[in-house]
């Protein structure tokens, strides 16, 4: 069987909204899904004796949540094979570790007890800045979620030629039949002279045609393996942090990498990966991608 497709759940509205998107992506994808509930209730009940006829309560919450679950996704897709999981661990570690043996990693974008204006609960936080496969933070309108707009959203950077990031986009865009609206944002230096326009102009489109090359050599390969993906290609100018997070609403999905580093702790999330999190009006999907050394490309 193939490596299924997690997802967290702790009852919180978030979370069925997290859990309704990665049943849909799993069918769509043809992947297996487990569910996962993480608790620390053994920590503060204690372990119970084997004699005990009583299971601790936060034992039976635990289960209710997985099992409530378990019972709406098969309610949304019966013929789904789902697996569920109690954990005794932090959810952070819990979904890290369920992460491994996983395809993709689906949480919600706040988590039970969070505060209620928090953009992006601490959880998703750190799983996408830490997770070795790809992670989505399910957030964003109706509109988004049911993904009717029919567009995936792709920020291209400086080290994404043939990425993780790519290819995921655009295997995404080819399971959904969607548009793969791809963008490679670039920014006049900041010593540039505004007040000399023949200079300023030759440099923008000097700086555009960099891009524009940029991105044939990053999408030449997964093109090549996805010919029906429909591409809308964008050279924009400007941060790409705000680039993507205004185009994600126009989007059911926003891909974005993030470059892990050997041996680093500690949370590894790009100005572009951060924003996008906090601010996109669509699920945001973050690729890790295995980095050498410590410089970083936006797109």
């Amino acid at each position: 069987m193939e490596a299924p497709l997690v997802v967290g759940v702790d009852g919180s509205d978030p979370s069925l909204t997290a859990l309704d998107w990665a049943v849909d992506e799993a069918v769509r994808h043809g992947l297996p899904l487990r569910i996962v509930h993480a608790s620390l209730w053994e920590r503060y009940e204690g372990v119970v004796p084997t004699w005990a006829t009583d299971r601790p309560s936060g034992r039976i919450l635990a289960e209710n949540i997985v099992g409530t679950a378990a019972e709406r996704a098969r309610r949304r897709a019966p013929d789904l094979p789902l697996t569920t999981a109690v954990l005794a661990e932090d959810a952070s570690t819990a979904l890290l570790r369920a992460g491994q043996e996983g395809t993709i990693l689906v949480v919600g974008s706040r988590g039970r007890g969070e505060f209620a204006d928090l953009l992006l609960g601490s959880v998703g936080l750190v799983v996408a800045a830490r997770a070795h496969c790809p992670v989505v933070v399910v957030r964003g309108d109706r509109h988004a979620l049911e993904a009717r707009h029919g567009r995936v959203l792709l920020g291209v950077g400086e080290h994404d030629v043939d990425s993780p990031a790519v290819r995921f986009a655009f295997r995404e865009a080819a399971a959904r039949d969607a548009e793969l609206d791809v963008v490679r944002t670039w920014r006049r230096p900041v010593h540039e002279p505004v007040d000399h326009p023949p200079l300023s102009g030759n440099r923008a489109i000097h700086l555009a045609e960099q891009s524009s090359e940029l991105l044939d050599k990053a999408l030449e390969a997964a093109a090549t393996e996805h010919p029906r993906v429909r591409l809308r290609r964008a050279t924009l100018e400007g941060p790409a942090h705000r680039v993507l997070t205004e185009r994600s609403a126009a989007a059911d999905l926003l891909v974005v990498g993030a470059r892990r580093r050997d041996g680093l702790v500690g949370l590894e999330l790009g100005r572009v990966a951060h924003r996008a999190l906090h601010h996109a009006t669509c699920p945001v999907a973050v690729v890790p991608q295995r980095r050498l050394d410590s410089t970083q490309g936006e797109p």
